[in-house]
């Protein structure tokens, strides 16, 4: 029988880092020694108490038998009560609050929710390419926001074409920011209300990495700004806060009917997450803060031995202000994949070309802070060798 896939499968893009791991795992059975900074995987374990309340409700039977479909109601009210002590934020658990199987199911499932075929949504470039599998699955269209540095990577609303900001259904943010590192500012949040308001666009803000900011700077939730709620969604994840990248436990949170209408999709897909997962984030939520505290010090040293390291050598680039990233201007005569390649083949260094989050993105590479500082150091000592900065 000749099978036949729906047209929709062509249209998926490529998976950037599938293919960059086919890359490392090439240099990896060849033998070396790879100092591997191109992916966005903690290497920390999760936090003692949390495995330990997991251990302790996976013996429930309770949680043997199928959840409630749209979750269980200590998680949705463990959330309302982060977000209040985290950012003096109001939500109601049962009408504010969906549960994910991580932030990402999500983000590809606003699309399904908000946008028709050859609708608009306004993604940030360089930005998360899975903001594109969503708009690719349900027929859209994507216009670009291009982040600069001149504009310190925020999106310049005026630059977007009038046609489309006509058929544009869904704008995605993302601060701190995968992958350049930055935070946003309470006035930009500011406009992107009055802007979305006049367009009558949803904002949907990626709030992955909204536990790890740097230089005593607490991030933004689009959820604290006046109007944030009438206009969009903001998601968050346990997988960078409490390294639970594996437990896959998300929320979406904000507008009432964004939220009915997310549960209402999820009840045809999925009977939620496993309820033990759900009671082992409660914990995680409403226990001492001070393991987080403690995760994000970890990367605030390895940020600092990296740029200590760059500045010494002359790789000029900026201290990343939030994430557990490095966004990298790439040396003159290279593009960002070459450069990346020249990494991985010289020096045995994997990074992530900025190419592959966006045609904005060329110029740069993305440098996980995900190894010991030992292996940072390393990684710098291993590219001054190749005297790209003298």
């Amino acid at each position: 029988m000749r099978i036949q896939p729906a047209s929709m499968m062509g249209r998926l893009p490529t998976q950037f880092f599938a293919t960059l791991v086919g890359k490392v795992n090439k240099v990896i059975a060849e033998g070396h020694d790879l100092i591997n900074l191109g992916q966005g995987n903690p290497d920390l374990p999760t936090p003692s108490h949390i495995i330990e309340e997991m251990q302790v409700q996976a013996a429930n039977p309770l949680h043997h038998k199928y959840p409630p479909f749209q979750g269980r109601r200590e998680l949705k009210q463990a959330l309302a009560h982060w977000y209040k002590t985290e950012f003096d934020v109001d939500l109601d658990p049962e009408e504010e609050v969906a549960i994910l199987f991580g932030s990402k199911t999500g983000l590809v499932e606003i699309c399904q929710i908000m946008m028709n075929p050859g609708d608009v949504a306004l993604v940030p470039d360089p930005g998360y390419p899975d903001y594109w599998s969503g708009v690719e699955i349900v027929g859209g269209r994507m216009a670009m926001m291009p982040l600069r540095a001149q504009n310190n990577f925020l999106p310049d609303y005026a630059e977007l074409a009038p046609a489309d900001l006509e058929r544009a259904k869904l704008m995605f943010l993302n601060y701190p920011n995968n992958p350049t590192a930055v935070n946003a500012p309470m006035e930009f949040y500011e406009e992107t209300i009055q802007f979305a308001r006049k367009h009558e666009i949803v904002v949907c803000h990626d709030f992955a990495y909204g536990a790890i900011s740097y230089d005593n700077q607490k991030p933004i939730s689009f959820m604290q700004v006046p109007g944030a709620k009438e206009v969009g969604v903001e998601f968050y994840t346990l997988s960078k806060t409490y390294n639970m990248a594996g437990w896959r436990v998300g929320a979406m949170v904000g507008n009432r009917e964004l939220v009915k209408l997310m549960n209402e999709l999820q009840d045809h897909y999925f009977v939620s997450l496993f309820g033990a997962v759900q009671m082992a984030a409660v914990r995680a939520l409403t226990d001492s803060q001070q393991c987080v505290r403690d995760l994000v010090n970890v990367y605030e040293k390895r940020r600092n031995t990296l740029f200590d390291g760059l500045a010494r050598i002359g790789w000029d680039a900026k201290p990343s202000q939030g994430s557990f990233f490095a966004w990298l201007p790439v040396p003159a005569g290279f593009t960002s994949a070459s450069f990346a390649d020249h990494l991985l083949e010289k020096a045995h260094i994997a990074v992530a070309p900025g190419i592959g989050f966006g045609p904005t993105g060329e110029g740069y590479v993305r440098v996980a802070l995900l190894s010991t500082e030992a292996r940072l150091q390393e990684a710098v000592e291993r590219i001054e060798k190749l005297k790209l900065f003298t």
